[in-house]
């Protein structure tokens, strides 16, 4: 696959790199170097066309949607918190799959009265219990979400949850979900437009990588 246009992809370090390395691969693009080892934040590839830029998660719609990356993978965790603009989002990659869940105390479900739910997935969890016609107060964190009822510092939380077992150490038990995750492409709008020949071979490549791996994994 060739290249008529500069493309630069935004990628998270740690699992989202790791499991998008094959379906790249697939493209025909391999990383120069490895971000858990380099200090590079912008790495060349196999392809002097293509460019990987290595951001935090969170960031990687920003990046995007601003056109300081044209291309990036985020999880849909990451995306519901964003809101979307100024995005496409083409494509599930089926990888870095996850739970988001309500989770809390072994025991059962608290009352109905107004609940203390901790998280980082702000927007995610409003939704949710606005959904139910449940009140809650929101509190933000940005890490070790279990601790937070186990101090009192709230009733539940909303979190990520892969084999449940950082959960279970510390006496939490899902409670309910809020939905599944998977990390996506996502496209910046004008991208699209202004580089769409590279990019549609480049979907194309990776749909054709995400649907062989899901044939594989059926067999």
């Amino acid at each position: 696959m060739e290249f008529d246009d500069c493309v630069t992809i935004a990628l998270s370090k740690g699992r989202i790199f790791k499991e998008t390395l094959p379906l790249l691969s697939h493209a025909g693009i391999e990383p120069a170097d490895d971000p858990e080892t380099s200090r590079k934040l912008i790495l060349d590839t196999n392809r002097p066309q293509v460019k990987l830029v290595i951001i935090r998660a969170s960031d990687v719609p920003t990046y995007v949607q601003y056109g300081a990356a044209d291309l990036g993978v985020a999880g849909k965790d990451v995306l519901l918190e964003h809101g979307g603009e100024g995005l496409y989002e083409p494509l599930d990659l089926r990888i870095a799959k996850c739970r988001l869940v309500v989770a809390g105390p072994k025991g059962g479900r608290p009352g109905k009265g107004r609940l203390r739910v901790a998280t980082k997935y702000v927007n995610s969890a409003r939704r949710h219990f606005a959904a139910q016609g449940r009140q809650v107060e929101i509190i933000k964190l940005y890490g070790s979400m279990e601790l937070a009822p186990l101090v009192g510092l709230s009733d539940l939380i909303v979190d990520l949850v892969d084999t449940g077992n950082t959960l279970k150490a510390n006496g939490l038990v899902p409670l309910e979900p809020v939905c599944d995750i998977s990390s996506r492409l996502v496209i910046n709008k004008a991208s699209w437009k202004m580089k769409h020949r590279s990019i549609k071979a480049l979907l194309a490549a990776l749909q054709g990588a995400v649907t062989g791996a899901g044939g594989r994994d059926n067999d």
